[in-house]
């Protein structure tokens, strides 16, 4: 298994997207608290290995990786989803091409 990033830093990153999905009241969240408590319950003992903690830590960082990627696909999809019919400038521009200026010319004269 990959190294993974250290709990706090985890925490962190969960924190972050829920502040990003919910705004400025996200300390009021039942998920906050919930986030909050689990980090708590788990944090570092005496013991040298704790099998329990390593898989609460990649259960936060599957966590964090699921809300930080559910967000990008979001921005995505808001980015290039279907807004109907677009006309063939539109389309081009989306995948970076440029559509011939004049009939049967290449598309870079001016």
């Amino acid at each position: 298994m990959a190294a993974l990033t250290s709990p706090l830093r985890v925490c962190r990153g969960i924190l972050k997207e829920l502040r990003a999905i919910q705004g400025p009241g996200y300390k009021n969240s039942l998920a906050y608290g919930y986030v909050m408590d689990q980090f708590r319950k788990n944090k570092v003992t005496g013991e040298r290995y704790c099998r329990a903690q390593q898989a609460a830590h990649h259960d936060a960082h599957t966590y964090l990786c699921l809300l930080t990627s559910t967000r990008n696909h979001l921005i995505l999809h808001n980015l290039y989803h279907g807004k109907g019919e677009r006309s063939p400038e539109e389309v081009a521009g989306l995948v970076g091409l440029r559509l011939p200026t004049q009939p049967g010319g290449k598309g870079w004269e001016k």
